[in-house]
This record gives C-alpha cells, structure tokens and sequence, in this order.
C-alpha cells in the first residue's frame, strides 16, 4: 500500500480496563476513570506517530449499547474526514470490543485503518499492559502497510481483522482470537509492523451507518439452545417485542422441533430469526433434520455463516435499523458471513 499524506492518529478513548482504577470507595472494585490524555500519557516512550485525543466515553464496553456503538462509530467517521489524520485508535473495554470494532468495520468507508486496542489489566496494576498494547495500536493505525484493511484489533502484539474476532481469555494477555479468518499479522519485538494477509476485508460495499441521534434501537434478543430446550425464551422474546432474534445454536446451527416451532411462530409474527452456533469454529449449514439446522431454516430462520452470536448481533441490529426486510438480511448474512476464498498475499 502507498502512504498517506496523514500527519497524526487519532485516538478515541471511550474507557475500558485501560482506562480504569480500583475505586476504595467501591471495595476496591475497578472503573474507568482515566481521560483520554492520562492514558496516552501511560507510554514508556513516545509514540511511533502523533496522536490527538478525542474523549469520546469513559466506562466499562460491558455498560454500552447499541445507540453508544454508533456514537462511538461516528466519531471515528468524523475524525476520517480530516486529511491530516492517517489513522484511528479506539481503547475500549475488552468485553464488548468484537460487537462494536464490527460494527465500526461492516460502516467503515475508508483506506485509514481503524485499531481496536484496550487492557488487561487496570492502569493502576505493577504492570499493565496497556501502554504497550496502545504504542502497538499506534504504530499499526500510522502503517502504510496497514491501509485499505479495513477495522483491526490489535493486542498483546497480534493483529485480527475485525470480523469473526473474539474474546478468548477472561484475564490472560493474549485476549483474543479469531479462528475461522486468522491473524493479519504482528508487531516485532522491536515495534515494527508486519501484516501477512492483505485480504480481510470483505468485497461489499460498506453499510451506512444510522444517523445520530439514532430513533430507538430496535430489539434484538439472543437466545441459546440448549439439551432439553424449549420454546419459552424465544417465545418470550417476541412478546417483549424483539425486531430480531439471534438462536445460539448448538453444532452447525442445530435446534429441536421446540425450538423450530417457537420460531415458525416468531417469523409469522415478523420477528427475523437467525442461527448461529456456540462452537468457536466453522459455518453454520444447514444439514440436519428431526429439528435440526434444516428444520430450523425451514421454520424461517436465517443461517449465519461464520458470524458468531456476538458479531451476528451487529448485523442484524444494523440491519434491522436500516429497515432492511427478511429476504435482504439473508442476503447480507450470505454475504458477510462467509469465507474468504482468496489466497493469502505475504509481504
């Protein structure tokens, strides 16, 4: 990729672990509490770019909501429109990072990368991790080599494309994975970039991204299926008065004839349903029968790929706000939910 004529990052800071301190007035209990400015200002040495901050939130991601993604998208949309900027940051708590850096990816429209990063450990820990997850976020936002992919999570010195990412360890540095699309690449010891794979991101044009201030969100539920599951949550769901529903499944997007027919009533009632699967791996296909996967997308539910329950959430919320109907969210499940069939480029 060539360069950009960008002279600084910018770095959103919406809170998170990286941003947070015990609280001895809560027990010692950890809480955002540190501004944007404190926590860059926790780097060992100068970072590999400029940075301006922009303070967007500061509170733990498991507080956000769909409305707060978006807020959070658009800002990264407004720093994007100044030419000076080469890149953006996000730090943001690790619980939700996978929910909003998709959905930030499905929306992004520009060759500037967008970097995910966040902590661990608290910014009052002997020895966080942090800071050293931030100058790595930096250095790969700033990147020539990084433009034109699209949303990245970087952390403990690995790059993941957005898509298919998740959390995999509650405490342990290496937090994430992502099995089904892999890693983009990796950071040197010596805080050099390396990008392996030139081709995460997907080949549709980007979604748009709701208007601030966005109408209400529209509700959409996620329901697991289970041994000996049955039809209640679901059906309870749609009388809540969820838009969507997102059936955690069991293998390949497996249910049983409870479960199918809880969702036959929810479709005829116009809630959209889509399965996708507790297992960390593989797509979701429709194969089995006896209320499995076969019966379930003939009951009116929509297979989601490889899209995980957390990530297949986004796009169906998005979609849902976008007033896209059921035959045009299977269309976009289909399409963003599956493989990337190019081969890997190696710089």
């Amino acid at each position: 990729m060539t360069d950009r004529a960008g002279t600084h990052v910018v770095l959103l800071a919406t809170g998170g672990t990286i941003s947070s301190r015990a609280r001895p007035a809560e027990g010692g209990a950890a809480v955002a509490a540190d501004a944007g400015a404190q926590v860059l200002g926790g780097l060992a040495t100068a970072p590999a770019y400029p940075v301006r901050v922009v303070d967007v939130a500061c509170e733990g991601s498991y507080l956000l909501t769909l409305v707060d993604m978006i807020a959070i998208c658009a800002q990264i949309k407004i720093a994007l429109a100044d030419p000076s900027v080469r890149g953006v940051v996000v730090t943001h708590g690790t619980d939700t990072m996978e929910e909003t850096a998709y959905l930030a990816d499905l929306t992004h429209d520009h060759v500037s990368p967008v970097v995910f990063t966040g902590a661990q450990k608290s910014a009052d820990a002997a020895d966080p991790d942090g800071p050293g997850n931030l100058a790595d976020a930096i250095a790969v936002a700033g990147s020539p080599a990084a433009a034109g992919l699209g949303v990245l999570i970087v952390f403990a010195g690995e790059i993941f494309p957005a898509r298919g990412v998740r959390k995999a360890q509650t405490f342990a540095l290496h937090a994430f994975t992502n099995p089904d699309f892999g890693s983009a690449g990796f950071l040197t010891a010596t805080g050099d970039v390396v990008i392996t794979r030139h081709n995460q991101r997907m080949p549709p044009l980007p979604l748009p991204l709701p208007p601030l201030p966005p109408r209400q969100a529209r509700r959409v539920d996620v329901v697991s299926a289970y041994p000996g599951a049955d039809g209640i949550l679901l059906q309870a769901s749609v009388a809540a008065g969820a838009s969507g529903i997102v059936l955690q499944a069991t293998g390949s997007g497996n249910g049983n004839p409870a479960l199918c027919a809880a969702v036959t009533a929810a479709a005829a009632a116009g809630t959209v349903v889509v399965t996708s699967t507790r297992v960390s791996a593989g797509p979701v296909i429709p194969v089995y029968g006896a209320g499995g996967g076969r019966d379930l997308v003939a009951a009116g539910a929509i297979p989601t790929g490889l899209l995980r329950p957390s990530q297949s959430l986004i796009l169906l919320s998005l979609l849902l706000q976008l007033d896209r109907n059921h035959d045009e969210i299977a269309d976009a499940f289909a399409l963003y939910g599956a493989a990337i069939t190019e081969p890997a480029q190696i710089c």
